[in-house]
């Protein structure tokens, strides 16, 4: 493929509308992976700057590669940051586990060096809103797109409570113009205490609440997706984070699916497999 159609593509790489409900990103964005992949690995910085929000401090960086320019955003953070655990493989790891599920929800992340330090690079995710916006100014998503929408949310739910992500905000869910949802920043993901072995994130016992105490809870998710958790084992999972997870941290994994595929099979027994699964 011509670079000059590569680049099309990535520039509209959010904005394209999707006909399959299931879908996020479209078959031709998803073949482009490895081709982006490569880029944001290879390609020559240009120039960068500070973002200017967020913890992690993100760098927003414009890389080069023939006559392909893209905006992209590069973070490190490592360690213990206003008291959480912070980690910019697990931005990566998160990506990996994306697409081993076909979740196709989360941009492409590599590991890339930037001024001598390791860390994680990403193509640029625009979207017309974020759902801190959309709550604050009352924006009103269409009825046509109000089921996608609800069922990405649970859908989301449900991979958080999978990779153990204790930092999912309104900030880091991000929507397009056609209502497709994106997710971003998992540098807080992959936990592996007891207390993220022990419950889910979300659920009828999980660990998140609303603020008037009611669980938040994934009503219905994609019998695909929960097919896929069903599969995944330790060789499957080692094989898709490759160096990103420690062995804690796979474990911790297996876990939580235990936990969640529990979690699912109540709802079925309560309210049918119809009811949940689609």
């Amino acid at each position: 493929m011509k670079p000059q159609i590569v680049l099309i593509l990535a520039l509209s790489l959010l904005f394209m509308s999707v006909p399959a409900v299931e879908a996020q990103f479209t078959a031709e964005e998803i073949a482009q992976r490895q081709y982006w992949e490569d880029f944001l690995k290879t390609a020559e910085i240009v120039r960068f700057e500070d973002v200017g929000e967020g913890v992690t401090k993100p760098v927003k960086v414009y890389l080069r590669k023939d006559d392909v320019e893209v905006k992209a955003v590069w973070k490190n953070p490592k360690g213990m940051q206003l008291g959480f655990l912070e980690g910019w493989q697990y931005e990566i790891a998160a990506y990996q586990i994306d697409k081993l599920l076909s979740l196709d929800m989360i941009p492409v992340y590599v590991e890339r060096e930037f001024k001598g330090k390791p860390g994680a690079v990403s193509l640029w995710a625009e979207s017309e809103y974020n759902l801190l916006k959309i709550e604050e100014q009352k924006i009103a998503i269409p009825s046509d797109a109000r089921r996608q929408v609800d069922n990405k949310k649970y859908l989301a739910r449900a991979f958080d409570c999978l990779i153990g992500n204790e930092d999912r905000n309104q900030q880091n869910i991000l929507y397009t113009k056609d209502w497709r949802t994106i997710l971003i920043d998992h540098s807080r993901a992959f936990r592996s205490s007891k207390e993220f072995t022990e419950k889910l994130v979300f659920g009828k016992e999980g660990l998140k609440k609303f603020a008037d105490g009611r669980p938040i809870l994934f009503r219905r998710l994609p019998r695909s997706f929960v097919e896929k958790v069903k599969a995944l084992d330790e060789k499957t999972i080692k094989e898709a984070v490759g160096p990103y997870l420690t062995e804690d941290e796979i474990n911790a994994i297996l876990k939580r699916k235990m936990l969640l595929l529990a979690e699912i099979d109540g709802m079925i027994k309560e309210q049918g497999e119809d009811a949940v699964l689609y």
